[in-house]
């Protein structure tokens, strides 16, 4: 997969907390670069503008720490993950319950695929 370095720059000054070095975000897990093309995707079609993914994504912050998120960091791109689900279904982009259904399909699909395999969708997966 390949990020557009110019929008990832960018992202990476508007959004504060962002996990950066020198040359922009850094991922630990292949998920993580996903989620962030997938934002990315999003802001450059409009669904919303940089400072109002900040503000949502400090919201989400914000509720995980006081249900007892530690934010060490590790957990930073869970949350960048669920503002992207919170801002699709707010903007009607997807409906929540639909956001729902294909979130419990890709855990049965992982769930059934041997470690270093592509996980692939079946419709099985959604039954």
């Amino acid at each position: 997969m390949t990020i557009d370095r110019q929008a990832a720059m960018q992202a990476a000054a508007s959004v504060p907390g962002l996990p950066r070095d020198g040359d922009g975000p850094v991922f630990r897990e292949p998920w993580e670069a996903r989620a962030f093309a997938m934002a990315l995707a999003l802001h450059a079609r409009g669904l919303f503008t940089w400072p109002e993914w900040a503000d949502a994504l400090a919201k989400q912050i914000k509720r995980a720490q006081a249900e007892g998120d530690a934010d060490t960091g590790e957990t930073y791109y869970k949350h960048w993950l669920a503002t992207l689900e919170h801002l699709v279904a707010e903007r009607n982009v997807a409906p929540e319950n639909e956001l729902h259904r294909y979130r419990d399909a890709w855990d049965h699909a992982a769930d059934r695929t041997p470690h270093g395999q592509p996980i692939e969708l079946t419709p099985e997966d959604f039954s």
